[in-house]
């Protein structure tokens, strides 16, 4: 993949793991809003949305790491 696949990626993988991990916790947390099909995570019981919705960070900064060492890997 060229640089820009790996960017268009990254865009892709940061939008799904703020809107899935932070926005399903806010919606949880701070509103009362059901959960819709955007916010998966939000369909959960109380305890397991959070670990998902967590989770769900966690994996997108996981993937974010893979991808930014591929990147300079194509660049290099």
């Amino acid at each position: 993949m060229d640089e820009g696949m790996y960017r268009l990626a990254m865009v892709v993988v940061t939008f799904f793991g703020i809107w899935e991990g932070v926005i399903a916790l806010i919606l949880e947390l701070w509103t009362d809003k059901g959960p819709t099909v955007l916010t998966a995570a939000n369909y959960l019981a109380a305890p397991w949305c959070y670990v998902v919705a967590g989770g769900a960070i966690v994996v997108a900064l996981l993937l974010l790491a893979a991808l930014d060492k591929g990147r300079e890997r194509a660049a290099a």
